[in-house]
């Protein structure tokens, strides 16, 4: 068990480890929805989702003051024959770092996370911070490689399309000229088919179907899936979560056709347009990688980048793992996968990714 905070008296904080069960998973989840700087990705669902989805073992940290939960630090084990082993909060999720809490109990937090690394004997401890707070600490590292993109939504569909730049928003345009239209699926029948096959044209790994399927059983009316149709045939489509007024589309993607449909950017306006009329007020575009051209696709929509202050501290490691593939040495292994027969790389490909994050 994590180490105890200040001795037991009124005001005293207590760290402790989230236990497996619903109850304690409402309650957790109940301090995030309260909690200004918790986002999706501290929710108590993302233990299940390391645990039965990629095999990690998770250490899901809490501090406890006079009976209630003042701050959070959900964190997994993730252990690489490629790139060794990390403590991060959270892996494959954008944003993580503990949430809630004064000075006091986010460095017993810390402090605990710390522990519990050199415990697991990790390369290195990550907090994947939306807003700067652990980067300028001593001891840690900061790599400036992601951006997030985020902007206010209107409640009027039309004050939210005038806002996209005039050149991205004639491709919307485009699409509704097109007669493309949206529909909310209920299962992956449409969507895993076009995941996979985009993520494979690019040299990625794609996760396991039933890594989507976990996601919409963990989280259930907080996650969808938007598929955009040319009459009956899908040409894009998107899992999107939402959180409080928050929507945001989170693995998507296009056919070969998408692009002179104008289904992919079709796509997104359709989640914009859903999403406000659902009550949502701010839209989450995600992170990219600096130099991409999904980086370039959302400052096209007119969103500002945002640097994301990841935060890294060393452990065991000597120096942090290269793991972007925009490093020339995984340059081979992009080009070979594209080569995979599609069969074969939805195969392997779940078995790589889980080494990823």
């Amino acid at each position: 068990a994590p180490p105890s905070g200040n001795a037991p008296h009124a005001g005293a904080f207590t760290v402790r480890q989230l236990p497996r069960d619903a109850q304690a998973h409402a309650r957790w989840d109940a301090f995030v929805a309260a909690c200004p700087d918790a986002t999706f990705f501290h929710r108590a669902g993302w233990q299940t989702v390391m645990e039965q989805g990629f095999g990690h073992d998770s250490y899901f940290l809490y501090a406890e003051q006079d009976g209630a939960i003042a701050a959070v630090l959900p964190l997994a084990h993730m252990r690489s024959r490629l790139f060794g082993s990390a403590l991060v909060a959270l892996p494959f999720c954008v944003y993580g770092g503990i949430a809630g809490g004064h000075d006091g109990v986010r460095r017993a937090l810390d402090e605990a996370a710390q522990a519990l690394a050199r415990r697991l004997g990790v390369g290195h401890l990550e907090y994947r911070w939306r807003d700067a707070r652990a980067g300028a600490d001593a001891g840690w590292l900061q790599r400036p490689l992601y951006a997030t993109f985020r902007r206010p939504l209107h409640g009027d569909a039309e004050q939210n399309l005038l806002a996209i730049p005039r050149k991205q928003r004639a491709v919307v345009r485009k699409g509704i000229a097109n007669d493309l239209h949206s529909a909310i699926d209920y299962d992956l029948r449409h969507f895993y088919p076009i995941y996979a096959g985009s993520v494979h044209r690019l040299g990625t790994p794609v996760f396991a179907r039933r890594h989507f399927a976990l996601l919409r059983t963990v989280f259930g009316a907080d996650c969808d899936i938007l598929t955009v149709y040319q009459g009956l045939q899908a040409q894009a489509s998107v899992l999107v979560f939402y959180f409080r007024d928050e929507v945001l589309p989170y693995y998507g993607a296009g056919t070969l056709l998408a692009r002179s449909s104008g289904a992919n950017d079709f796509m997104y306006w359709e989640v914009m347009r859903r999403a406000a009329l659902r009550g949502c007020r701010l839209f989450d575009f995600g992170r990219s990688k600096l130099g991409t051209g999904a980086f370039e696709f959302k400052k096209n929509w007119g969103f500002v980048p945002q640097p994301l202050p990841y935060a890294y501290r060393l452990v065991r490691a000597t120096a942090l793992p290269e793991v972007n593939p925009l490093n020339p040495r995984y340059a081979l292994f992009i080009r070979a996968w594209r080569r995979l027969p599609l069969p074969l790389a939805n195969l392997l490909g779940p078995h790589i990714v889980r080494q990823l994050g």
